[in-house]
């Protein structure tokens, strides 16, 4: 069964992708309210970061700028050379890689933190168990996920994604996002929210 923007031509979308206030993060205020979660759910630096379906690269920047080592993967070629472009133009390194989130191209590489923003709920349960793989021993995972839309809603439900990392996962905290207007740039009344689940 085919989900929900799913099969979105992101190529095509990534020239007006960071127009979205959550997306660009280039309102301050929304760029300093997703600075201040991503310190509170990131380990201390410089640790080793995994950005999988990172977009234009908005959270992987203000991680580098936390000062933490970033690779990023998307499977929209657009998108990563935008990110390549941000990160060029910010004066930052990291590396990003076209591929797909459900199986990042890193071979052997191990992380600390995969970082995921509403790109789970597109892909099966099953990938979390591979992604398990990618960290190494006490990393986490930081996924901020949620379920939008009220006629025909999509998303992964906080209580969902909790009940699937729990084999994985020597800890699982919940965060509500829906009530920060501040990480979105507007009020929003659907779910959404952070797991942050330490291996």
């Amino acid at each position: 069964m085919a989900v929900a923007g799913v099969d979105v031509d992101w190529d095509a979308e990534a020239r007006g992708f960071d127009e979205e206030p959550d997306h660009g993060l280039r309102d301050p205020e929304v760029r300093a309210a997703w600075a201040e979660r991503l310190a509170a759910w990131l380990p201390a630096p410089a640790a080793d970061v995994l950005d999988l379906g990172c977009g234009t690269g908005s959270l992987s920047l203000l991680a580098a700028e936390q000062g933490h080592r970033i690779t990023g993967v998307d499977r929209s070629a657009r998108m990563t050379e935008l990110a390549r472009a941000k990160f060029g133009q910010a004066g930052r390194q990291a590396v990003f890689l076209d591929g797909d989130a459900a199986a990042p191209p890193v071979g052997e590489r191990r992380f600390d933190v995969v970082l995921v923003r509403h790109v789970l709920w597109t892909l099966p349960d099953r990938v979390l168990a591979h992604w398990r793989e990618l960290l190494r021993p006490g990393g986490r995972f930081v996924l901020v996920e949620g379920v939008w839309g009220t006629i025909a809603p999509v998303g992964i439900s906080a209580g969902r994604l909790t009940r699937l990392l729990e084999p994985l996962a020597a800890s699982v905290r919940v965060e509500r996002l829906s009530d920060d207007a501040r990480l979105w740039g507007k009020d929003v009344d659907d779910e959404r929210y952070a797991v942050v689940a330490t291996v």
